[in-house]
């Protein structure tokens, strides 16, 4: 288990004006995914398979604003196998938000709510 953080998401009620936001004020490169209903962001120089080339910077998404438990920024953690790491969580006082989510080809994705509130994503690759 890595346990680094690798990406964030940050939701929006307006899906154009965010990207535009972002991008001009940041330089961030946003692409719209429509089939998965989700923008990708891009904030630093990456290689043609999408890996950051410098450390110190993760790219992210930004998904439409459901008014449920994923309506703020989200940080993302790179974990090997979801499943036993959601064990270690609720046994940690923390609980599951929605159900483990395949991500296309790519992996898989869950969500978690710390003892504190806060809404934090788990990454598991393919």
């Amino acid at each position: 288990m890595s346990g680094r953080v690798v990406h964030f998401e940050i939701p929006f009620d307006d899906g154009d004006r965010a990207r535009t936001f972002y991008s001009d004020a940041f330089g961030w490169k946003v692409e719209e995914m429509p089939e998965l209903d989700y923008t990708s962001v891009v904030s630093g120089p990456v290689s043609e398979e999408g890996m950051p080339l410098e450390p110190g910077f993760i790219n992210g998404g930004m998904f439409k604003r459901d008014n449920g438990p994923l309506s703020g920024p989200i940080i993302t953690i790179d974990v090997e196998d979801i499943d036993s790491v959601m064990a270690k969580i609720e046994s940690a006082g923390g609980t599951a938000v929605g159900e483990k989510l395949t991500v296309g080809e790519m992996g898989f994705a869950a969500y978690f709510r710390d003892p504190e509130g806060n809404v934090v994503g788990l990454w598991q690759n393919a």
